[in-house]
């Protein structure tokens, strides 16, 4: 049998398969610059170092991440001694629990948030009540669902598993016996006999035990900053974009993820919420979320702001270390507009994936259950919504969701830091 015609088949093929490949190279669009710039602000490449934080004086020193490490893990300090900061904040769970609401000794009424990446935020909580790492540490310990505790009872059980910790790096504690003659559950919480107690000490022991427990956030605090968000496929993506490598990009992302990637970005407008290297403008925005069954209607931010503005653990308070000029987020804080009404704090995209269900109370069950509500918008259970309905199609939804599922990648936390401590 003659070879050339065999070897014109094999080359006209090739001359096809080149052809089509090329084809397929020109027929994808370009990112714009426009659109590459926009890629760039959520690339975690743009991550900037994380910021100091002026109102917690220890909290870049080892000594105290260690102790905050510890005191994460610890299920001692709690009423019942089974409840501690992983017990809702669990690593293996990107630091959320997969409940709708967070389970202590109580059930709360909202959905645990992720830790990581939340040292970059100004406001913690969703409805922003704290505006520390260290703020917020504290109020889950008093709360009579979650840790359920009280502060004489924190000071004592420091004292007595922490004292060479907690001295080496704050200052000298009260002797045993000087902190025995304190009541054993003594707070300003709900419970009145613990709230009786705490009013009925003198006023300079109260102050010393609160510095006990002020400290104890702050040593949290030190930990948490510890918990930062990896890179995903999405990050690698935008890494082979920057390089020009097109294998990298396709082995990094699926043509139906690019798709949702571009939708995300554009017609969804996702971005205008989900913005930054956080996926999150770290503002509080009314998204028409329907109430959750059983539960008071919520106000959101607008109770929010009126409760950091008055917290006792405040940037401006006399436990923070900052200067009253480093508090400028408290300062200028809006908190009596409308649009504060129902208003959540925006979530990080990154993990999203790994932590159903959504919304501050748990009431979306599913990803798509999510982009469903976007889709067609309700009426917003409290305020009004800022919403406007998406109009995806099916396909669209489908590769949203995709392109969401992208974002999830191990967090960076330093290995001994990633499980309990070893006693």
């Amino acid at each position: 049998m003659p070879r050339r015609p065999i070897l014109l088949g094999i080359a006209a093929v090739l001359v096809i398969v080149a052809a089509a490949s090329s084809y397929a190279r020109w027929s994808r669009p370009a990112w714009t610059a426009e659109e590459r710039q926009i890629l760039e602000e959520l690339w975690i490449g743009s991550l900037p170092e994380l910021p100091p934080d002026p109102s917690n004086a220890v909290a870049d020193d080892p000594r105290a991440v260690a102790l905050g490490h510890r005191l994460f893990f610890d299920t001692r300090f709690s009423r019942n001694g089974q409840v501690a900061c992983a017990t809702c904040h669990q690593p293996a769970r990107a630091f959320s629990d997969g409940r709708p609401r967070g389970q202590g000794v109580g059930t709360t009424d909202r959905r645990t948030q992720t830790l990581i990446g939340a040292a970059y935020s100004p406001w913690q909580f969703w409805d922003g009540r704290k505006d520390s790492q260290w703020a917020q540490a504290l109020g889950p310990l008093e709360s009579p669902v979650e840790h359920g505790g009280t502060r004489t009872q924190y000071a004592r059980l420091i004292a007595e598993h922490y004292r060479a910790e907690y001295e080496a790096i704050f200052a000298p504690l009260p002797a045993d016996a000087e902190l025995q003659r304190l009541p054993e559950a003594a707070g300003p919480v709900a419970d009145p006999a613990a709230r009786a107690a705490w009013e009925a000490m003198r006023p300079e022991d109260r102050d010393l035990v609160t510095r006990i427990y002020v400290n104890m956030g702050k040593a949290i605090a030190a930990y948490l900053r510890q918990i930062r968000p990896g890179a995903s496929r999405f990050d690698a993506y935008v890494e082979a974009l920057r390089r020009g490598d097109e294998a990298g990009m396709a082995a990094a992302l699926s043509a139906d993820e690019v798709a949702g990637l571009r939708l995300f970005i554009g017609k969804a407008g996702c971005t205008e919420c989900h913005s930054g290297p956080l996926f999150t403008n770290h503002e509080f925005h009314n998204v028409g979320v329907p109430a959750a069954a059983g539960l008071p209607a919520d106000r959101g931010r607008a109770l929010g702001a009126a409760q950091v503005l008055a917290d006792e653990f405040n940037c401006t308070s006399p436990y923070s270390d900052a200067r009253p000029e480093d508090c400028a987020e408290l300062r200028f804080l809006k908190h009596d507009a409308p649009e504060l009404e129902g208003a959540f704090k925006t979530p990080t995209l990154r993990n999203v994936a790994e932590r159903a269900p959504y919304m501050h109370a748990g009431q979306f069950a599913t990803l798509r259950d999510v982009l469903d509500h976007y889709n067609r918008v309700l009426a917003a259970a409290v305020g009004h919504s800022e919403l406007q309905p998406l109009h995806l199609s099916e396909t669209e939804l489908a590769q949203l969701e995709a392109f969401l599922r992208a974002l999830s990648a191990p967090p960076q936390v330093p290995a001994d830091l990633l499980a309990p401590p070893a006693d």
